[in-house]
């Protein structure tokens, strides 16, 4: 059974879970599906068309699903998909795809984005991704699992930020940061692999010596991007740890941190 306050406001439209819960004042557009078990805190607003799945908690003040901030947005059928177990503190903002691009948001699953956050229009966000306080990404960004956006860190539209990779407080992303890398400054600069971070997600010593040795020849040998490469790839063995590195050294559009 959901238990809706009376002074919320839900449109005819919208899908309402079993055992989700609304509070007082809070607006739930058109065209929005609520999975089961969430909380709904006061003073949130919901528009659609979003979907988002089972037990995700939004406090209050938060808004999810507006429209994107483009000047190029003119009212058109665009999403926003979200996953499970979210924690979406005060003040947080997330924003539906642009036609522009994929028409899409989609935010996966057990992510934290602390207050006032922001996530907009055309974003990927992964899962057990932590966004610390006042976090921003512009449109289009890529962000992979596990990473964590200090607090007023920033990512410029298009770029990617890889899996299990740390930004530092007050960083400014201009360009891709690579997978397991620390990020700090603004412009952002390597700062090293996140090796606490691995350790405690139960990567390998040797899985860890050997993204340490691809940072190495990525940052500290003086190697041209194309050549660090090339001996990045005579690194990687059959588990795999350095090809989201790999992968994200080839497809880059912007460039790296470096």
């Amino acid at each position: 059974m959901s238990l809706i306050h009376p002074t919320a406001i839900i449109d005819s439209s919208a899908q309402i879970g079993e055992g989700t819960s609304i509070g007082p004042y809070s607006v739930i557009g058109a065209n929005v599906e609520i999975g089961d078990h969430c909380e709904i805190g006061p003073h949130v607003v919901i528009s659609g068309p979003t979907k988002m799945g089972s037990g995700n908690k939004i406090y209050q003040f938060a808004s999810v699903g507006e429209d994107p901030q483009d000047k190029k947005f003119s009212g058109e059928n665009t999403w926003l998909e979200m996953g499970d177990n979210n924690i979406i503190r005060e003040y947080v903002t997330i924003h539906r795809g642009t036609e522009n691009d994929r028409s899409l948001t989609k935010v996966g699953s057990e992510n934290l984005f602390l207050a006032h956050s922001h996530i907009a229009h055309d974003c990927i966000v992964g899962n057990h991704v932590i966004f610390s306080n006042n976090a921003s990404i512009a449109g289009h960004v890529t962000v992979g699992d596990y990473a964590i956006l200090g607090g007023f860190a920033l990512v410029h539209q298009f770029c990617y930020v890889g899996s299990h990779t740390f930004l530092g407080m007050g960083s400014a992303s201009t360009q891709d940061v690579p997978d397991y890398m620390i990020a700090a400054g603004a412009p952002s600069q390597p700062k090293g692999v996140n090796i606490e971070g691995l350790k405690r997600r139960d990567f390998t010593t040797s899985d860890i010596r050997l993204i340490r040795d691809a940072y190495k020849l990525l940052y500290r040998s003086q190697l041209g991007l194309e050549e660090a490469l090339e001996r990045i790839v005579q690194l990687e063995d059959v588990k795999g740890v350095l090809v989201p590195m790999i992968e994200t050294l080839r497809s880059s559009e912007r460039g790296i941190i470096r």
